[in-house]
């Protein structure tokens, strides 16, 4: 349980600061795949990684740790589900989720 919240709030973060995990796993001077094998639950950092992992994100380690009932984590979950599928099927989705979008608009602007 805690590993996995552990992988999902160290995406969060990382999405928040708007980094690519690559990115992320370069400037903590580890391999390209690093963060995205932490957050696929393949691993967890040691506890000095996991410092400079917060020094990163510039929060404590508390924070990391804070359960924030504002956290999305239902949409941190749909981003992994996202990031299991091959590319065509993410391309599906995403435009499934735009022309959600286009027709909530169009549903709003007709109100109005």
């Amino acid at each position: 349980m805690l590993e996995t919240f552990f992988c999902k709030r160290l995406t969060q973060l990382r999405l928040e600061k708007g980094v690519s995990a690559r990115e992320m796993s370069l400037a903590l001077g580890q391999s390209e795949s690093y963060i995205k094998r932490i957050e696929n639950q393949q691993m967890l950092p040691s506890l000095t990684v996991f410092f400079y992992i917060c020094e990163y994100l510039e929060i404590s380690p508390k924070d990391f740790f804070d359960d924030n009932p504002d956290s999305d984590l239902e949409s941190i979950e749909l981003y992994h589900d996202l990031q299991a599928l091959p590319q065509k099927e993410r391309e599906h989705v995403a435009a499934i989720i735009k022309d959600i979008k286009e027709l909530t608009e169009c549903s709003c602007e007709k109100r109005n």
